[in-house]
């Protein structure tokens, strides 16, 4: 019960006589940088991560959050 070649190719006719050819290329640009960006994001969060935890197992403290009960402890 899934989408067949022939209904496939259907539905790409009706979406490209809607919206045009010229306003899907600017969309597929759009969600191409999109993922670009996205992945791109991911890569620097695990890059951080992981210097947070290089930097934490030499024994240095980076982001710490206190409570107030820490704070009047300091």
């Amino acid at each position: 019960m899934g989408f067949g070649p022939t209904e496939l190719i259907l539905i790409l006719l009706i979406v490209l006589v809607l919206f045009g050819a010229k306003k899907l290329r600017n969309v597929g640009g759009d969600l191409g940088g999109a993922i670009k960006n996205f992945r791109q994001a991911v890569k620097e969060g695990e890059e951080e991560e992981a210097d947070k935890i290089e930097a934490s197992e030499d024994g240095k403290v980076i982001d710490a959050e206190f409570t107030s009960s820490e704070k009047e402890k300091v």
